[in-house]
């Protein structure tokens, strides 16, 4: 009798491990469904999503690269001959290649994505798997090398003869292609060189090449060059701890408050081209020498400058005598257009703009020639937002204002194209078209004198936009945040369709995945009154009767929301993958974000802290009482970067409402951020030496520590050259003096970004076990795709 219990003690256990193993093995599906949404794997279930125009030298044929979902194609346009066909035959090409390489390539997934012509239509160049490869692609035969070409980067010039590097900190020049070279500079020094400011902790660390600073005029015969004064400017410093030996980086790193700052500067070299020689084939034999070096003055000491870098503030005139250089001052209360006349050594301000809180030069992903441009009669093109929205206006060459071309509550996001010879201008805004959403983008014309202002792109939804270089034609992707990208390409002119060049295809991803697009919601914010907008992302096999947890993915700007620059069509992501795993997720741009009133951006200048967070818990409280299956007891928030800063606030500064946070790489303390980003939102650093205190303390996590009360876990790289370890180490070392428990990830040498498979499982693991109360799956391991 005594051993009956004790079988039935045995039954029991047996009957419950089953249990356990049936609740893993929901929970590991539920995690490879998830895996699936991430973008490394929707991103192979697309095709037709993307086209990125390549411009050939005509400046209107194009080529781009098609994805096919399980692999690619490159297709050339031909406006003219309205036609599109592949650039090459795909499968020719790879056997050629698998002959000269004696490996198996496939055709429809060539090992690369770029590529050089060396002649245009017959011959290509690239490198793949380490390897250079030259391929006619006229009679397919390939030559392979193991010597990959001199990776130095250069600028090259107009008239494609000369190429522009920076070598020990000077600039030379030398003839397309190499050979013997001229010093361009002399006096160049360490952390005071022309071209190129001291390289970042981790260009010095993977040894990365850097474009230089430089800007040709049209003609050739000039050079602007950028030249940064960085002696002084005190470091910010790093160590990598994976070798043996720890390795020690520095870097130049100017933070609020500081005394001595970066000065950056502009010359203008004009080279004596008498001296050149030319064989028959209108090739150099001879270098030019320099004839002057041009040193340009500004207004006032100028914070930032960007001469031929990737944002595009200068330009010169089509008669190469005049350089236009925008600058602006410390926390970019001013700017100024400036105009060096080339001829006399002189520069004058042709523009002026200066704020109450800080001045830009346009919105989004800026393109040249993006908030002005300068007439061929000194008259400027001008993005202002001087009457609290952002219009444009057309300014005389003594800098007052003559006509304005754009008027009323929606904005003007910049400017793309300017037809001078038709007197007309083409640009980006959004809000203007009722009963349109108001984040979409649409383009628009007005003439010059302000007259025929129209809308060109008709089709309802967000249109991104890329104009040929003869400005004959530009390609639309429009799409929706429910409905996938078409491609057309237009007429310069009138914006009619010339050809249509791509539909998305996202059949793969309803069939295989079950797909189903965000969807937009609209919430009153912190005021009752201001609509504002998001994405919601809803779990699978939703049950109206059921209780879900919500998430905030939070990025608090204030120069971007947390959707992003762009309202359009996506097909994954993480906010998708959460919200596989049970998770109603959201996306909000709050007050202070862009796309909206200088009112609007401008809701929190001054007071980092906020960081939209008022507006976030109204909008999840607006949910709930809409979504009865949202449960306000289990509130989530996760970010990077600015979105790491605002995720640790809510933890700290609402642990009421907010009760499990994952923050990446958080700019925790501003004092410790760069001084162009945190200068320019809350303002200089003001110290009150009777108080010892300074008007970013309040806004730094470190101080509110002791108020976390729910689960909250910190990732940061120790090699981010963006925002500082140190950051987190400060949150840490207060909440170990609060005597608070925490989790943290230091990533060995990683550096800004942590869009690893790791780091997206254990946040995933995260949310699970501290929001729906369920263990993970052990070591559940992601995986990207191989190619």
């Amino acid at each position: 009798m005594k051993r009956f219990p004790l079988a039935f003690l045995a039954w029991g256990l047996l009957i419950f491990p089953s249990l356990s193993v049936v609740e893993a093995s929901a929970q590991e599906a539920d995690y490879n469904r998830a895996e699936r949404f991430l973008n490394w794997h929707t991103s192979q279930m697309l095709s037709g999503d993307q086209v990125r125009p390549n411009w050939l030298d005509d400046g209107r044929r194009f080529w781009y690269q098609n994805r096919l979902g399980e692999g690619h194609e490159f297709v050339v346009v031909n406006p003219t001959a309205r036609s599109r066909q592949p650039l090459f035959d795909h499968h020719r090409l790879a056997s050629a290649m698998s002959l000269a390489d004696d490996t198996a390539y496939v055709g429809t997934k060539l090992p690369f994505d770029d590529f050089e012509f060396e002649v245009e239509l017959q011959s290509i160049s690239f490198d793949a798997r380490k390897k250079r490869f030259e391929c006619d692609i006229v009679a397919y035969a390939c030559a392979v090398s193991d010597t990959l070409p001199d990776d130095t980067p250069y600028v090259l010039s107009p008239d494609e003869r000369w190429e522009a590097f920076v070598l020990d900190h000077n600039v030379y020049l030398r003839p397309k292609g190499g050979g013997d070279s001229i010093q361009v500079t002399t006096d160049g020094e360490e952390f005071f060189g022309y071209g190129l400011t001291a390289p970042r902790a981790n260009q010095q660390r993977n040894e990365t090449p850097r474009r230089p600073q430089v800007h040709w005029s049209p003609d050739s015969r000039r050079l602007a060059v950028e030249r940064t004064d960085e002696r002084g400017v005190e470091h910010h410093h790093y160590i990598s701890m994976t070798p043996q030996r720890p390795e020690h980086y520095s870097q130049p790193y100017a933070l609020p408050g500081d005394s001595v700052i970066p000065v950056p500067g502009v010359h203008v070299v004009t080279l004596d081209m008498t001296a050149v020689e030319e064989d028959g084939d209108g090739g150099a034999v001879s270098l030019p020498t320099v004839a002057s070096i041009s040193t340009l003055e500004f207004p006032e000491t100028p914070l930032q400058l960007s001469v031929g870098g990737s944002v595009p503030d200068s330009a010169w005139s089509g008669d190469s005598s005049t350089l236009y250089v925008v600058s602006t001052n410390r926390a970019y209360k001013d700017m100024w257009l400036n105009g060096f006349d080339a001829n006399t050594g002189t520069t004058r301000a042709l523009a002026h703009e200066t704020g109450k809180t800080y001045v830009e030069m346009g919105h989004g992903n800026r393109l040249a020639p993006a908030s002005w441009y300068v007439f061929d009669d000194g008259d400027v093109l001008w993005w202002s937002q001087r009457d609290g929205w952002a219009h444009l206006y057309m300014l005389g060459p003594d800098g007052e204002p003559r006509t304005r071309l754009t008027d009323g509550p929606w904005m003007v996001e910049r400017v793309l194209h300017v037809d001078e010879d038709r007197g007309v201008i083409y640009f980006i805004a959004r809000g203007r078209e009722a009963g349109r959403f108001l984040y979409d983008a649409y383009l628009y014309r007005v003439n010059r004198d302000g007259t025929g202002l129209a809308l060109v792109t008709s089709e309802e939804g967000h249109h991104e936009i890329a104009w040929s270089p003869d400005g004959s034609v530009f390609v639309d992707r429009y799409s929706s945040i429910d409905e996938p990208a078409t491609t057309v390409l237009r007429s310069g002119q009138d914006g009619s369709v010339v050809m249509p060049l791509e539909e998305t295809d996202i059949s793969r991803l309803e069939d295989e995945i079950g797909f189903e697009p965000a969807e937009v919601f609209s919430v009153k914010a912190r005021d009752g009154v201001t609509d504002l907008y998001g994405l919601i992302y809803f779990p699978p096999d939703l049950d109206p009767e059921g209780s879900y947890p919500i998430i905030t993915h939070i990025y608090p700007g204030p120069q971007v929301g947390s959707v992003g620059r762009t309202w359009n069509f996506r097909s994954g992501g993480d906010d998708f993958a959460l919200a596989q795993l049970g998770f109603v997720v959201i996306q909000l741009d709050h007050l202070g974000t862009p796309w909206r009133s200088k009112a609007f951006h401008d809701n929190y200048y001054g007071d980092f802290n906020d960081n939209g967070l008022p507006d976030h818990i109204a909008a999840i409280r607006q949910l709930a009482a809409r979504y009865s299956f949202i449960d306000l007891d289990r509130v989530g928030i996760y970010g990077h970067s600015g979105g790491g800063f605002a995720t640790t606030d809510a933890m700290f500064r609402f642990p009421d409402f907010f009760h499990v946070g994952v923050a990446g790489a958080g700019n925790h303390d501003n004092r410790s951020y760069n001084i162009y980003w945190a200068e320019k939102y809350q303002g200089e650093l003001v110290k009150d030496s009777v108080a010892g205190e300074d008007n970013f303390a309040e806004e730094a996590n470190a101080s509110h520590a002791e108020n976390l009360e729910g689960k909250l876990l910190l990732m940061h790289g120790d090699m981010d050259d963006n925002v500082h370890p140190a950051m987190t180490i400060q949150v840490v070392d207060a909440l170990i003096k609060a005597n608070k428990d925490f989790d943290l990830i230091i990533a060995p040498n990683r550096a800004h970004g942590l869009n690893e498979p790791y780091f997206v499982r254990r946040r995933w693991d995260f949310f699970v076990r501290h929001l729906q109360g369920v263990e993970p799956p052990s070591g559940y391991e992601i995986k990207r795709p191989e190619n």
